[in-house]
């Protein structure tokens, strides 16, 4: 009989903001996995056009892949981790994922305040989702909304119900050389790896063996 302490403990997902970034690198474990997961894929197909017959089964790269899932924290289940402030550190750090730092703001404030005439918009760190060891891939969230549930004495939530969507980042998004594009390339060979084995069917099956 195969008993609970057996079963092999779930790795958790999670999102890596600037990995290999030393000091400034953060990673937030997402405490309990999420129940479902809702992904899109829109393909860039180049002949969008119709009656382009030239073009009809070319793609302009690959396609644009959204996530979106929700997901729950709660500070009073992390009896190993110091819960000070609940969960708000956390959220903090989701949050940070969509505002520039006050360095950054400060930054292009000075570079106005000098006269230059162009002020490149604020980059932010590369981050990555990562759900299991087959699913890393480079993301921009698009949307986040946050559901406070519990507060200790002094305000700090202590537990939250956050809605995560974003964009998967790909070879299209990103500059050759960059970390996030070989991420990516990896991320999709990954794909390729799984689809392999699928679509090996009989045409029989189909009721059509004269297909091709």
């Amino acid at each position: 009989m195969t008993r609970y302490t057996d079963l092999p403990k779930p790795v958790r997902a999670g999102i890596v903001i600037d990995p290999g970034g030393g000091e400034s690198q953060k990673v937030i474990v997402l405490q309990f996995n999420p129940d479902t997961l809702e992904r899109s894929l829109a393909p860039q197909s180049s002949g969008a056009e119709q009656g382009d017959r030239t073009e009809a089964l070319r793609l302009k790269g690959p396609a644009i892949e959204t996530w979106k899932f929700t997901a729950e924290l709660d500070a009073s289940d992390q009896p190993d981790v110091p819960a000070e402030f609940g969960i708000h550190p956390q959220l903090a750090a989701l949050e940070m994922l969509v505002h520039p730092s006050t360095g950054q703001i400060k930054t292009n404030q000075r570079l106005a305040s000098f006269g230059t005439l162009e002020v490149i918009p604020i980059e932010t760190p590369l981050t990555l989702f990562v759900w299991g060891t087959k699913r890393v891939m480079p993301m921009r969230l698009t949307e986040l909304s946050i559901t406070e549930e519990a507060f200790d004495a002094d305000l700090n939530p202590y537990r939250a119900t956050v809605g995560i969507g974003f964009r998967v980042l790909s070879v299209s998004d990103l500059p050759t050389g960059h970390k996030g594009y070989d991420l990516y390339l990896a991320y999709l060979t990954q794909k390729e790896q799984f689809a392999g084995p699928a679509g090996k069917g009989r045409l029989e099956a189909l009721g059509n063996p004269d297909i091709g």
